[in-house]
């Protein structure tokens, strides 16, 4: 079993448009909603590809967010809290870019904490992989996560791979805490990775798309000596970059038309670590996460891939000098 926590889950609300101009009106092509977060879809593609997923979210007993995640067809476990989950809208262009407003959560309490910890232990049998992602609600700890991992690491067996997938402070607030709780695998992408290190996200996003790598191995091989294991950069367009303390990769996506790149990076966390739990070399792990993060971005709204929208026979890696 993969389990996932998401502290702040979303409804999932995308709206395509032609054009967006700010200050003019809009009219949506289509519009859906649905229960997500990072956490939520990771999940979603972890059962869809026929594995074995748990979702842990908090959310109230008659909040609309319960209804649409039992609609994904895979379990959930619920932990009780005050107030409704937050929307996050995404509107969609036709040439694919995307303009995300997100909307804040029900306040943090310490019994989210807790019946995260309570779902792990129920579950830790079972449990192959923990992956814990997204934003922090307000009024959560900004070092939650650090403080997550070292309590996981506590509970469950050591081969148990633990995943991590969040930004801003948080993110921070786990970097600075690696030789303490380091996750198995961190999930930046170039901007989150430059606020690790304190570099230029867009030149690592664009040294990246010219072919060249080295900068992003580089600020990688920085978090590595700090405790990190296995750097999953992702890297949009360019595909993405694994980074560990003895090689270092490079994948490019197969050909995609991209639609939404709502859940791509998601996607691209749940393939790798679906690969990993499997067993598999590492550059074909990252071969797998840079498959069904491309085919992610070629569906609609918060596309959730299964293993048959996914290419790997024309998703490239390279081992790169390191």
């Amino acid at each position: 079993m993969i389990l996932t926590f998401t502290p702040n889950p979303s409804t999932d609300a995308t709206l395509s448009v032609a054009t967006l101009r700010r200050g003019e009106v809009a009219r949506a092509i289509t519009a859906t909603r649905e229960a997500g977060g990072k956490g939520v879809n990771v999940a979603h593609a972890v059962a869809k590809a026929g594995r074995a997923a748990l979702a842990v979210v908090p959310c109230g007993e008659s909040d609309p967010f319960k209804f649409a995640a039992n609609r994904l067809g895979f379990p959930f476990v619920f932990i009780p809290v005050e107030g409704n989950i937050r929307t996050n809208t995404a509107i969609t262009e036709s040439d694919g870019t995307t303009t995300k407003i997100n909307e804040p959560g029900p306040q943090y309490t310490i019994d989210v904490q807790q019946g995260f910890l309570d779902a792990l232990d129920s579950h830790s049998s079972e449990c192959k992989a923990v992956v814990m992602a997204g934003s922090l609600p307000s009024g959560a700890p900004a070092d939650l996560y650090a403080t997550l991992t070292r309590e996981i690491r506590l509970r469950l067996a050591e081969d148990v791979l633990v995943a991590v997938d969040t930004s801003d402070e948080p993110l921070v607030k786990l970097g600075d805490q690696l030789e303490s709780a380091a996750p198995d695998i961190l999930k930046p992408n170039a901007f989150e990775l430059a606020q690790l290190v304190g570099a230029d996200g867009h030149v690592l996003e664009t040294s990246a798309s010219a072919g060249d790598y080295s900068e992003v191995v580089q600020a990688a091989k920085r978090l590595i000596q700090r405790g990190a294991k296995e750097i999953l950069v992702t890297l949009g367009g360019a595909g993405a970059c694994l980074v560990t303390a003895d090689s270092a990769w490079a994948a490019t996506p197969p050909p995609t038309v991209v639609k939404s790149t709502v859940g791509a990076g998601d996607s691209s966390l749940a393939g790798y670590v679906m690969a990993r739990t499997q067993r598999l070399p590492l550059d074909q792990c990252l071969q797998t996460a840079v498959a069904y993060g491309s085919a992610a971005a070629g569906l609609p709204g918060t596309g959730i891939p299964s293993p048959d929208d996914i290419n790997l026979e024309q998703t490239q890696v390279v081992e790169i000098d390191s």
